[in-house]
Formats: C-alpha cells, structure tokens, sequence
C-alpha cells in the first residue's frame, strides 16, 4: 500500500483499491460577530481622540481624588506679608512659587489643584442626575404614548423653554449656604430636558422592535420590557449626549461662580474672578484656572466626540 502523504494545507489522501481521494480539511470555524458595544470598543481603541482625552480626564480624576499628590499647601490659607502678589517662579515646578501668589497670599497653584474636585465633582454629579431624570422621563413618555406622552412632551418643552443659566441663577440666589449639592441640585433641575428628547426619540424607534413584540406576546411585564429589552438598546445616543454635557456643566460651574453664585469655596470660577479685579497687575491669578478649564472642557467634549463616532454607525 502506497504511503499517506500531507501538503502544506493539510489535506490528506485516502487510498482505496490504488485510487486516491482527496479528503478535505475541517472547516475553520467562524468568527463570533460583535455587538455595537463590541465595534465601539473596538473603534475607539484605535481612536487618537478617545486616547489623548482618556489621558487628559484619567489625570484629572487623579487630581480630583488626590490633590496630596500634587501639592501640600493649603489652599485656603495665605500669608499676606510674606506672599502679596508675588509673582510665579516658573523655575520652581510643581511648588506652592511655581504659579505665583494671588491677593490673599495664597498660592494659585495649589488653588487650582483643588480647584479640580469642586468642578469635576459637580460635572459628574450633574450629569448623572440629569441622565437619571431626563432618561426616565423619556422612557415613559415614549413607550406609552398617548395622554402620558402628550403630558410629559409638554411639560419638557416648558423646561427646555426657560434660559439654563437664568433659571439657575434664580434658584442658586435662594441658597445662602451654596453647596456642592445645591449646585448640582439646581442645575440638574433645569438641564434634564435634552436627554429626555433624545430618549423618547429612541425608546419610540425601539419599541417596535420584533423582540419587544416577541416578550409582550410571552407575558413579560412592563418594567422588564422596559429595562431588560428597551433600556439597552436606546443607551447610545444617551451616552453620547451625557459625555459632551458634562464639559458643558463644568463650564456653567465655573460661569456660575464667576458671577459669586456659584460654590462657596475652592473654585475655578472664583479664583477666575478674584483675578479679574487684578488683571493689570496679576494676570497670573485667573490665567492659570483659566486654562485647567479649558482643557478639562476640551477633554470631555473630545471624548464625547469620539464615544459619537464609535456608536453612531452612520459615521463609522
């Protein structure tokens, strides 16, 4: 009998009766298809815009939870004779000299270190309560419809209608005390519209969905339609809107405190406006906070930016 040879390809060859016959090698088996979360990953992995604003807000949480880290000084105590005015030593990094004193003596470096947590802290905070509201009210609206949807459309439009920041402003001048939570408080009671729009919209689209017909056919009740079939699938383009919101929260934060109606101490806002008074002669003072907000801005709306492009897949 003739000896049983392999190629390269690794097929074998059979031998009956002096004849040959090729036997075909096993089929490869195919490759496991990804979800949209799965492509999204994916595309943003291989995204410069998602990697530099990763880095950026990854070194702002840092700064956030661990300001010891950074600096030792306090923030709030200053030295009038010895620091007045004195101005930054650049040559000193990463001490309580390197961005200068303010007025009060105290070091702007290490105010806007901490800064950090007040304007973070409020942009999260925010964003997740306006998420939380706007995407229930949205929810409900657009899966039952009708008089329920008609009522809840309408009150959203009478709170898209009234100025942002105005209402804000209205409400902030009530609370003498003002708080990290006040502050969330009031600017969540007015920035929920956006959301629930964009999730009415979407929970529309997705209850007509097979699957969702297919669970009410088997008896599945309402809030499990609601929240295991419906809820995941209308997250993107919440995602998306939230992540680009929450640089703009921060900004109002600080617009906020700019104007003395914003947080009751260590902010970017405040340190923003004490240096207006002194402009002429120490521009230091509100340059420096000044420009923690704007990357901290940019940050978050470059990641929202590329979350937009990974999960829409009209753009990808």
């Amino acid at each position: 009998m003739p000896d049983v040879t392999k190629t390269d390809v690794q097929t074998a060859v059979a031998t009956d009766g002096g004849a040959t016959t090729p036997v075909a090698a096993p089929a490869a088996k195919p490759e496991k298809s990804r979800s949209l979360w799965g492509d999204a990953w994916n595309d943003l992995r291989h995204s410069w815009i998602f990697g530099v604003s990763a880095v950026l807000i990854l070194l702002l949480l840092t700064i956030t939870f661990f300001p010891g880290l950074f600096t030792d000084t306090d923030p709030i105590k200053g030295d009038l004779a010895k620091h007045f005015l004195q101005k930054p030593k650049l040559g000193h990094v990463f001490s309580a000299d390197w961005l200068g004193y303010d007025q009060q003596g105290r070091s702007v470096y290490a105010r806007t270190i901490y800064g950090t947590r007040a304007s973070v802290a409020v942009g999260f905070g925010t964003t997740l309560a306006v998420t939380v509201v706007g995407g229930l009210m949205g929810m409900i609206a657009g899966y039952f419809g009708g008089i329920v949807d008609s009522i809840l459309s309408r009150l959203t439009d009478v709170f898209f209608g009234i100025p942002f920041l105005l209402a804000t402003m209205v409400v902030l001048t009530s609370f003498p005390d003002r708080t990290t939570w006040v502050v969330i408080g009031a600017l969540a009671a007015f920035g929920w519209t956006q959301i629930a729009r964009v999730m009415r919209g979407a929970v529309i689209t997705t209850k007509q969905a097979d699957y969702v017909h297919a669970a009410k056919a088997l008896g599945a009740s309402t809030p499990r339609i609601m929240f295991r079939h419906i809820l995941p699938n209308t997250l993107a383009p919440v995602i998306v809107v939230s992540t680009i919101s929450l640089g703009v929260y921060i900004s109002a934060e600080a617009t906020l405190s700019f104007l003395g109606l914003g947080l009751n101490g260590v902010s970017w806002g405040n340190d923003i406006s004490d240096g207006g008074n002194q402009i002429r002669v120490a521009q230091w003072i509100m340059l420096y906070p000044s420009i923690m907000l704007s990357i901290t801005v940019l940050a978050f709306i470059m990641l929202g930016e590329a979350v937009r492009n990974a999960l829409d897949p009209k753009l990808r």
